[in-house]
C-alpha cells in the first residue's frame, strides 16, 4: 500500500516513460522498503574467481542434464526382465534398480546444489527494511514491484552468463523429461502384447501349459524340500500360503516362482458351520473343494499381501491400506479401499497321489486394476 500522498504519485504518462532504475527507487519508496546493504558480489568483473564460480555452477547444471539424459536411456531400454543368478545377463538385471535410482537422484541433487551455489555465488545479499501493510496492490504497485525483479535478475548478472544459461535449460530441461518418462513409461510397452502366452498380463503360473499337467499347490518352507499339501495337513480355520509347482521343477524353477508377483494364494480351510454359510460368486461354483477354498494373496487395491486372516470372523485382511474381505462372500471386499473381490483359483485333490492342484488358472484378473481388463 503506497505511503506517499495521491499528487506525490506520478501519472500514467510519467510512469510509462520511467526507466527501471527511477522504477526500482519508486517502488522501495512506495513499499517503505530501506536498503540496509546491497553489495556486489563481483565488484571487479571478469576475475578468475568469478569465471571458477560460473564454470562450478555451470558444471552442476550440466552434471543434471547428463544425469537425467542417463535416467531417461536406462529407464527405457535397460534390460529390466527377471534373469535368474546363474544365467547370462543376470548383472545387467540386477543393476537396473540401481542404476535409474542413482541416475535420477544424481539429476535432482545436482541441479540443487547449482541452484545453491548460483544463489550464494551471483545473488546480492542485501539487507532491507520493510514496513508491512495490508490490502491489495495497486498498478503502479505492481509495475515497480516487476521492475524490482527484473532488477535482481539484472544484478545477479544471469543475463551476461550464457554457460550458466545454456547448463541450466540443458539440466532443467532434460530432468523436467526424466520425470515425465516417469509415468509415461508405462505407456510404452503393449500390456497385451504377450496376452496369447504363459507370460501375458491375462495368466498367471498357475496356468496348465500343457494337456494333462497337474499344477500341485506347494508351501514356501525357507529350503528346497517339495512341501506339497493335503487335506488332512490343516487344520479347521487354518490358512496356509501356497505357490504352484510342476513335478520335473528344479530350485532354479521354484526361485523363479516364488519371486513372481502373481503366484501366491492363500489356501484357507472354513470351520464346517462357517462353510454351510458360504456364498459362492456365479461361475465359480465348483472353484473349492469341500470347506477348502484357494484366493490369491495379492490385494485388489494395489497389490499388497493380503497376509492376515481372521478365523473367528472369516475375514481376509491387508495390513497395507485396511481392505478387509469376506471369505463366506466369495472374498468380496467388505471394508477399506478395495472396490474388487479376490480372485479365486479353482483347486481339487488329485486322485493318484491325494495333494491338492488346480484345475486351471485364475479366470479374473489378479491383483489392482488395469486398464482393458475384461473382469
Amino acid at each position: 500500500m503506497s505511503t506517499q500522498k495521491p499528487e506525490e504519485l506520478p501519472s500514467e504518462e510519467e510512469l510509462a516513460q520511467m526507466s527501471r532504475d527511477e522504477l526500482v527507487k519508486l517502488g522501495s519508496k512506495l513499499d517503505g522498503v530501506e536498503l540496509v546493504e546491497y553489495p556486489d558480489p563481483w565488484p571487479v568483473k571478469g576475475t578468475r574467481a568469478e569465471k571458477r564460480a560460473e564454470r562450478m555452477v555451470a558444471f552442476w547444471f550440466a552434471l543434471s542434464g547428463l544425469a537425467g539424459l542417463a535416467f531417461v536411456v536406462a529407464f527405457i531400454w535397460w534390460p529390466a526382465k527377471y534373469v535368474a543368478p546363474d544365467e547370462d545377463g543376470h548383472l545387467m538385471y540386477s543393476l537396473y534398480t540401481p542404476v535409474i535410482g542413482l541416475t535420477l537422484g544424481v539429476a535432482i541433487l545436482a541441479v540443487g546444489i547449482g541452484v545453491l551455489n548460483y544463489t550464494r555465488k551471483f545473488v546480492p545479499h542485501e539487507i532491507a527494511v520493510q514496513e508491512r501493510h495490508d490490502g491489495g496492490s495497486n498498478e503502479l504497485d505492481k509495475a515497480t514491484i516487476l521492475a524490482n525483479l527484473a532488477d535482481a535478475g539484472n544484478r545477479s548478472t544471469i543475463s551476461r552468463r550464457p554457460m550458466i544459461k545454456r547448463s541450466l535449460a540443458f539440466g532443467g530441461g532434460v530432468l523436467g523429461l526424466a520425470l515425465t518418462a516417469l509415468p509415461l513409461g508405462s505407456l510404452l510397452r503393449n500390456p497385451h502384447a504377450q496376452s496369447d502366452n504363459k507370460d501375458g498380463l491375462i495368466h498367471t503360473p498357475w496356468q496348465h501349459t500343457k494337456e494333462g499337467e497337474k499344477v500341485f499347490l506347494r508351501r514356501a518352507t525357507g529350503t528346497d524340500e517339495v512341501s506339497l499339501v493335503r487335506p488332512e495337513d490343516m487344520d479347521a480355520g487354518a490358512m496356509d500360503t501356497v505357490f504352484p509347482y510342476r513335478e520335473g521343477d528344479t530350485a532354479h524353477d521354484w526361485t523363479k516362482m516364488l519371486l513372481r508377483g502373481d503366484s501366491p494364494v492363500m489356501l484357507i480351510r472354513l470351520r464346517p458351520a462357517d462353510a454351510a454359510r458360504v456364498i459362492k460368486h456365479e461361475g465359480q461354483e465348483d472353484f473349492n473343494y469341500g470347506d477348502f477354498y484357494a484366493y490369491t494373496k495379492i490385494c485388489s487395491h494395489v497389490g499388497c499381501p493380503t497376509s492376515l486372516y481372521e478365523q473367528r470372523t472369516n475375514r481376509i485382511l491387508c495390513p497395507c491400506h485396511q481392505s478387509q474381505f469376506d471369505a463366506l462372500q466369495y472374498a468380496k471386499p467388505v471394508f477399506g479401499p478395495a472396490t474388487r473381490k479376490l480372485a479365486q483359483l479353482p483347486i481339487a485333490v488329485d486322485e493318484e497321489t491325494g495333494y491338492f492342484i488346480s484345475t486351471g488358472d485364475f479366470i479374473e484378473p489378479i491383483g489392482p486394476a488395469y486398464w482393458e481388463r475384461k473382469s
